[in-house]
């Protein structure tokens, strides 16, 4: 059985980098301040029951359709799966609402949720862990209603005290990408040899970063005054950690990797190594040397992560649809189609073939010479 979801132009743009979204529009009807006294003992139960029913509603839909892969209590599964704790700090509802119905990357599409079962996902993913367990209202909404304790006079909050607040704000919320100790993850680099950590000065670079996010893959976050000052304690105690680490070397600084000649690069590029024969200095790698450094450039030299692995899959009906590998597991075969078409199917349906880029890469691992990879690495760092 083949399942095929046609996205919409709006909803390409957004896989591709823009953020468009259709909104729906709920209407509240508000009685008039004079009938309020009459009608609110009426009210009362039926707005209750209503809030009930959407948290009901909203952790039955993440248990029936996320929990498998982001963990019964949202804690993630990483590098695949990312923790769910907070992610209405990294994201608007239109975002997540758009992801629910297009899907992107591992994650599939949703397209047949009902508005009511969005609208109660959105508020089960707007509560902490704890307070759907407790029935308590969230930490965020808790801060809105309560003001924080005044500190009292004379009394001093202790960094140590604000780091150890940070470490569990940022692994629910960094670690995904910068690693739990921040020294680097899975997309995202060493916050502990970052240049502009150490020049923060009491979160005056930190914050504006984290608040304001970087293109391409740095969202912005909503936190608190107090949340972001525990987040820069914490990032700043970790860099002083790691500053004091003895023996052994942590990483490699872009200096160490300037060591090759570039035009024996080029050559290389060019010839022996066949790289040309895929890749283009004026087009896909035009200016990589911008957005990637250091070890982080060698390594998607050597190993390119993120790359989209290509698909030919042919119908019984002997029908041959082309496009990018959007799924695969030992059951399940998923596709996108260039026009942004989605289809699946058992993987023991069709006939399919995967071109994955990657692959040629990890073949060059035995053919590779030191010389090669320092003097290719000299030539790609030209590349800016």
């Amino acid at each position: 059985m083949e399942r095929v979801i046609k996205t919409s132009t709006w909803a390409r743009s957004w896989v591709t980098g823009g953020v468009l979204t259709a909104i729906g529009v709920f209407t509240f009807h508000v009685a008039p301040a004079h009938a309020r006294s009459t009608q609110q003992t009426d009210m009362a139960p039926a707005t209750q029951n209503a809030n009930q029913n959407v948290d009901k509603i909203g952790a039955e839909v993440f248990a029936a359709r996320c929990a498998m892969c982001h963990g019964d209590h949202r804690q993630g599964n990483p590098p695949t799966f990312p923790s769910l704790i907070g992610v209405k700090q990294r994201k608007s509802d239109a975002e997540i609402t758009t992801l629910l119905h297009n899907g992107k990357g591992v994650m599939p599409a949703f397209p047949t949720l009902k508005p009511e079962e969005i609208a109660g996902l959105l508020h089960f993913l707007g509560t902490s862990p704890a307070a759907t367990q407790q029935s308590a209202p969230p930490p965020s909404a808790q801060a809105m209603t309560t003001p924080p304790p005044a500190t009292p006079a004379g009394a001093e909050v202790h960094t140590s005290d604000l780091a150890e607040a940070g470490k569990g704000l940022f692994q629910q919320n960094c670690a995904f990408c910068h690693g739990r100790d921040a020294m680097g993850g899975e997309s995202g680099p060493d916050l502990t040899r970052s240049k502009l950590v150490k020049e923060d000065v009491n979160g005056d670079k930190i914050s504006l970063v984290v608040s304001q996010g970087r293109a391409p893959k740095m969202p912005a976050f909503n936190f608190s005054a107090a949340e972001m000052s525990q987040i820069v304690a914490y990032i700043h105690s970790q860099a002083a950690m790691a500053a004091k680490t003895k023996g052994g070397r942590r990483g490699v600084d872009v200096a160490d990797l300037q060591t090759g000649n570039v035009e024996a690069g080029k050559q290389y590029f060019n010839g022996a190594g066949g790289c040309s024969s895929c890749h283009s200095p004026t087009g896909d790698l035009s200016g990589i040397a911008t957005r990637y450094e250091g070890l982080q450039l060698e390594e998607r030299m050597l190993y390119p992560k993120e790359v989209k692995d290509k698909i030919t899959v042919t119908l019984p009906s002997g029908k041959v649809l082309n496009g990018i590998v959007a799924y695969h597991d030992e059951f399940t075969i998923g596709m996108r189609e260039d026009n942004g078409t989605y289809h699946s199917w058992p993987v023991n349906s069709v006939k399919y073939k995967i071109d994955a880029p990657e692959e040629a890469h990890v073949e060059l691992f035995s053919k590779y010479t030191d010389a090669d990879i320092h003097n290719l690495m000299a030539y790609i760092q030209t590349l800016r």
